[in-house]
């Protein structure tokens, strides 16, 4: 099948809203076997609506739509298709008993227009909404098959996972099996990557291998396409053995995983404990850590030493240090990894220290950092970055280089014993 989707809502041409929905929906479709080729916005006016519609069935035999099923005068996306596939709208018990007793729960009145929700396209597959009122629907005309989903994607995305993917499956005609895997990388461009790697991306077939940047990280999604599981799984081990032996050493995890969570589980692995000590960073890798469940077997404590004051006071750092070679130096950024580590009886110290802008600091240009690493028995490391861009960009990839020097070095530190 070839898929379409069509976002509409007027918000979303406006930039008052992302569409997050579309690139759900097109990971969940690789996952089964069904090419997306457009991505389609639309604002509320059913004319323009109708007009993209017709444009949509001549080149694809699915379209999705997501958005306009609510209950007011602009959610009109099922009107406007019933009018198109000249079907009626018929009113669906089962989701009008469900709207009802949500409103009952929440203790509000329901008003007359919250009806129109649990109107659905006459002989269509309903969708349940177990996260909000309005259910999907999907209906087959023609050659063309049309789905709806809510807008919400606290609804949509829980709807297209239990009940929207398994409806699709019935309709694509093919006993092959889909596997896909996504090996994340950092420390490499994406640029760089595909350099690496061009031969092996313009000699792909079957599996695929499908590049994506996001969030100042690479990912390659590997697809395999075969009638045995097992055998797919073993047409990616050959492909990402090929991109190993080229750019290996930057891959730091599969799928959906983080720096920041491999490194919660490459510490949790080794029992061993960190403390932080941040200046630019101003405690932005310890909001991270935090933010992965079981962190309290790990992280000891931290100092936000924003200022010279605390550097000296609070972490110790020698006032000759700062006077002779700045607080953005690498002598610095050792003294506060290894000061925070002893403050706080850890494993581990790591510091974060430099200018992350907008205006230059101790004559050094907006974007240098360093990073100090102190792992109890070793000799203290100190890695230099030399960034660009904005302020939070800065602050966000130092944390995500801490989290990946300090990975690396324990993987080392680990074959080394």
């Amino acid at each position: 099948m070839n898929a379409e989707i069509i976002a509409v809502g007027s918000e979303l041409l406006l930039g008052q809203i992302v569409n997050s929905n579309a690139r759900f929906i097109s990971q969940q479709l690789a996952g089964i076997g069904i090419n997306v080729f457009f991505h389609t916005v639309v604002g509320d006016n059913p004319d323009r609506l109708r007009s993209v519609i017709e444009i949509a069935e001549k080149r694809s035999n699915l379209i999705i739509f997501t958005g306009g099923l609510g209950p007011t005068k602009d959610d009109l996306t099922k009107e406007t298709i019933a009018r198109h596939l000249g079907k009626n709208l018929v009113m669906d018990q089962e989701a009008l008993e469900s709207i009802e007793l949500y409103f009952k729960k929440g203790n509000r009145v329901m008003t007359e227009n919250n009806k129109k929700q649990a109107l659905v396209l006459e002989d269509s597959t309903i969708l349940p909404n177990h996260h909000g009122m309005a259910p999907g629907m999907m209906v087959e005309n023609g050659n063309c098959v049309y789905m709806l989903l809510p807008g919400p994607p606290k609804e949509m995305e829980p709807m297209f996972l239990h009940f929207g993917t398994a409806a699709l499956s019935k309709q694509v005609k093919t006993d092959e099996k889909i596997v896909s895997r996504v090996l994340r990388f950092f420390g490499i461009g994406e640029a760089a990557l595909e350099t690496e790697i061009m031969d092996l991306i313009d000699q792909q077939t079957n599996p695929t291998i499908a590049p994506l940047a996001a969030d100042g990280e690479c990912t390659l999604r590997l697809t395999a396409k075969h009638q045995d599981m097992q055998t797919a799984e073993l047409m990616l081990d050959e492909v990402e053995g090929n991109i190993r032996a080229r750019v290996g050493q930057f891959i730091y995890g599969y799928d959906n995983t983080s720096l920041v969570a491999e490194l919660m589980r490459v510490l949790k692995d080794k029992k061993l404990t960190i403390s932080a000590a941040e200046s630019l960073t101003g405690g932005l890798f310890q909001q991270e850590l935090t933010s992965v469940p079981g962190v309290s077997s790990v992280l000891k404590g931290g100092v936000v030493c924003y200022t010279n004051e605390v550097k000296k006071n609070v972490l110790k750092v020698k006032p000759e240090t700062i006077e002779k070679y700045g607080v953005v130096s690498q002598e610095c950024a050792k003294e506060l990894a290894e000061n925070v580590a002893a403050l706080v009886s850890a494993d581990i110290g790591i510091s974060f220290t430099g200018v992350a802008g907008p205006d230059e600091l101790e004559g050094k240009p907006v974007g240098t950092v360093y990073i100090g690493i102190s792992i109890r028995g070793q000799q203290t490391v100190v890695k230099k970055l030399e960034l660009g861009g904005s302020r939070e960009a800065n602050r966000s990839r130092s944390v995500k280089y801490g989290c990946y020097y300090l990975i690396k070095q324990l993987q080392e530190s680990q074959k080394a014993n």
